[in-house]
């Protein structure tokens, strides 16, 4: 498993104080408080606990009009470091698929990303010979592991649901539709919906499967400044 991307920009380490928003929080940076930016809407209560390590990446503060000079991009839980910038697995499968080491995808030559179907967008729609159904393939960042056991989401999803319910009526249409879990933190052995967080995301997801939704998760090791894609991690539903 070659495949890996690359952070860009300075990389220093920081003490999460709290949450201010969605999208932004306190940091103690070289002992000042500054506010951050989270790329990460969810909700992150087991990471983001006060006086934990967090790793940041430095940005052009005129960039775009940001505000903010730091982006919190991984947090320590124990001796791991977990990726909460959810755009880097949309980045790393696109990686893996031109690669190759997702063999589940193999036989297909066209990536075309962010395809709209309906009122929906997925991540991935791929295109392989005249024999070969497209696949219509989402992409989902997960981040909570307890005791080994990967599970998403951390916070109701309603958009998430809504994927996965479209990927099965994409199956009568002659697509092959698919979830890949990419699993931001290097210590999760098998891979479960959180019921408990989001009963509705979890049903739908089991629905889905019966009709023919493929269902996979990968795991992925993050030193805060490369994330590489590991080994194939076991489903649970």
């Amino acid at each position: 498993m070659a495949s890996f991307i690359e952070v860009e920009g300075k990389i220093l380490e920081g003490t999460f104080e709290r949450r201010l928003t969605r999208f932004s929080a306190l940091v103690k940076v070289d002992g000042k408080t500054l506010p951050c930016f989270l790329p990460n809407p969810g909700r992150l209560r087991e990471l983001l606990a006060h006086d934990v390590r967090v790793v940041l990446r430095e940005g052009p503060i005129a960039k775009g009009g940001r505000k903010t000079v730091y982006d919190i991009i991984g947090v320590y839980s124990g001796d791991v470091i977990v990726s909460v910038d959810s755009h880097f697995p949309n980045r790393l499968v696109f990686e893996a698929l031109k690669k190759g080491d997702l063999p589940e995808f193999h036989g297909y030559e066209v990536i075309k990303p962010e395809p709209r179907r309906g009122l929906m967008r997925f991540d991935f729609l791929l295109r392989g010979g005249p024999a070969v159904k497209p696949c219509l393939l989402e992409v989902k960042s997960c981040t909570l592991v307890r005791e080994g056991v990967a599970l998403f989401p951390d916070a109701p999803t309603e958009r998430g649901t809504k994927h996965v319910l479209e990927l099965a009526k994409a199956l009568n249409e002659g697509f092959r539709a698919a979830v890949l879990f990419i699993i931001q933190r290097r210590d999760a052995k098998v891979f479960t919906p959180n019921d408990e967080t989001d009963p509705k995301f979890g049903a739908a997801l089991r629905e889905a499967a019966k009709k023919g939704v493929e269902v996979y998760a990968y795991s992925a090791s993050f030193t805060g400044k490369r994330m590489v894609l590991n080994g194939k991690v076991k489903v649970m539903l």
